[in-house]
C-alpha cells in the first residue's frame, strides 16, 4: 500500500468524523430548541369536595382536595396541631389520633374516609386546668423529653387501655382464651408502635400503669 493511499485514507477518516460531529451537534441543538419552546401540558387541578369532620366535638365543614390526609386535614386546615407529623408513612405513631374510640394513624387514612367519626386529638382530652388522668400522670412520670411523640403517646395510651378492657388480646398475651392482664410487657407491645426516639419507655410505662389505676 502506498503513502499516498495512507494519507487519504487518514483525512477521510478525519473529515468523516467532523462531519459526525456536526451533525450530532446541530441534532442536540434542535432537540434544546424543542425542548426549550414546547410547554409540557401542566395537570389539571383536582376539583375540592365538602366533607364534614367531627372533631373533639365541634362539626368541622371542610372543602379538601380527595386527597388530603386525616393528619394535613387537622393540622393544615383546622389548625389543630398537637397531633405531630413524623415519618408521615405510619411507622412511628406521632399522629396517632382517637377515632370512634380506636387509636389510629392520621397519616395513613384520608380525612374524607372519616367522615361521620368522632375524633378525638390530644387538644381534645382535657384543659390546662384540668388534665385528662392520662395527660397528668405522663407529667407526674416524667414520661418524655422533647415532647414530640408526647400528643401521640398519650392518645395511644388511652385507645389502648380500652382495648385491655375489652379483652383484646396481643402478642404478648399467654392466654388469648383469658383476659389480659395490664403488665409491662403488655404494655410494651401494645405501644410498640409509638416511637420514642429520646427512650422515655420507662417512664411511659409508669406513666401508663399509673394512669390505668385512675380510670384513665
Amino acid at each position: 500500500m502506498s503513502i499516498s493511499h495512507m494519507e487519504l485514507s487518514r483525512r477521510g477518516v478525519l473529515m468523516a468524523g467532523g462531519v459526525t460531529v456536526a451533525t450530532a451537534a446541530g441534532a442536540a441543538h434542535a432537540a434544546a430548541g424543542a425542548t426549550k419552546d414546547s410547554h409540557p401540558a401542566m395537570p389539571e387541578p383536582t376539583a375540592k369536595i365538602a366533607i364534614s369532620l367531627d372533631v373533639n366535638g365541634e362539626r368541622h365543614a371542610l372543602r379538601l382536595d380527595p386527597r388530603t390526609t386525616l393528619l394535613d386535614a387537622l393540622r393544615e386546615h383546622l389548625k389543630l396541631t398537637g397531633t405531630k407529623k413524623g415519618c408521615d408513612q405510619g411507622q412511628c405513631g406521632a399522629c396517632t389520633v382517637i377515632a370512634d374510640g380506636r387509636r389510629i394513624n392520621a397519616c395513613l387514612t384520608l380525612a374524607i374516609m372519616r367522615q361521620g367519626d368522632k375524633i378525638v386529638t390530644i387538644e381534645g382530652l382535657g384543659s390546662a386546668d384540668r388534665l385528662h388522668p392520662m395527660q397528668a400522670a405522663f407529667l407526674k412520670h416524667d414520661a418524655f423529653q422533647c415532647g414530640y411523640c408526647t400528643p401521640g403517646q398519650i392518645c395511644s395510651s388511652i385507645a389502648m387501655l380500652e382495648e385491655v378492657r375489652a379483652g383484646a388480646a396481643s402478642q404478648a398475651t399467654a392466654d388469648v382464651a383469658a383476659h389480659p392482664a395490664l403488665s409491662e410487657e403488655e404494655i410494651r407491645e401494645r405501644m410498640s408502635g409509638n416511637i420514642c426516639r429520646c427512650g422515655a419507655y420507662s417512664n411511659i410505662v409508669e406513666a401508663i400503669l399509673d394512669a390505668a389505676g385512675k380510670g384513665a
